[in-house]
């Protein structure tokens, strides 16, 4: 007695096991065959093939015999392999993005870096009192009572201190090259 795929279809759907593993006995190497010619690849074939057979039991609740089994079938590759498509081209776009995030956000590193060791450097040649005003303010975001009150001055001084600082660095800066 042969069996038709819409039989076996019906009753793989209602749970009959034997009734699926026939099913897929007829039809997975046709599947398999589709799968390739969708995607060109052996691998990505079976991977394709596999993920179809996986969800083929909750989708048979859905086949309405109008159509042959064989056709519905082709359709749910065809949707399958459009869905693999589309999900590897948004991966592909946000790896994509990614690498151009993080391709920037080291470039800023690289540039806070550069600017950072032009900072310490040219910290090092200031005066003591500057170079200790700058180091509370700047570097312990102190407020300028509060760096008074460490350094034992008037905050007026703190205040004088930073200006005569940035004076220094800003004629240091052009020499450097740095901004």
């Amino acid at each position: 007695m042969n069996t038709s795929d819409e039989d076996l279809a019906a009753a793989a759907a209602s749970g009959d096991r034997a009734a699926f593993a026939a099913l897929l006995e007829r039809r997975y190497d046709a599947l398999f065959a589709l799968c390739f010619r969708l995607t060109g690849a052996r691998a990505e074939a079976e991977d394709l093939t596999q993920d179809i057979c996986l969800a083929l039991p909750a989708k048979l609740a859905r086949y309405e015999s109008r159509a042959r089994f064989t056709t519905w079938l082709y359709r749910v590759a065809v949707n399958a392999a459009h869905d693999r498509r589309r999900r590897r081209a948004t991966h592909a776009k946000a790896a994509a993005g990614w690498g151009d995030w993080e391709i920037a956000r080291q470039a800023e590193m690289a540039e806070a870096k550069v600017q950072a060791d032009w900072l310490a450097a040219t910290m090092a040649a200031l005066p003591d009192e500057l170079r200790d005003t700058l180091a509370l303010t700047l570097g312990e975001e102190l407020t300028h009572a509060e760096a008074a009150e460490v350094l034992g001055i008037a905050p007026g001084t703190v205040s004088w201190r930073l200006s005569e600082a940035r004076r220094l660095l800003r004629a240091l800066a052009p020499k450097e090259g740095t901004p």
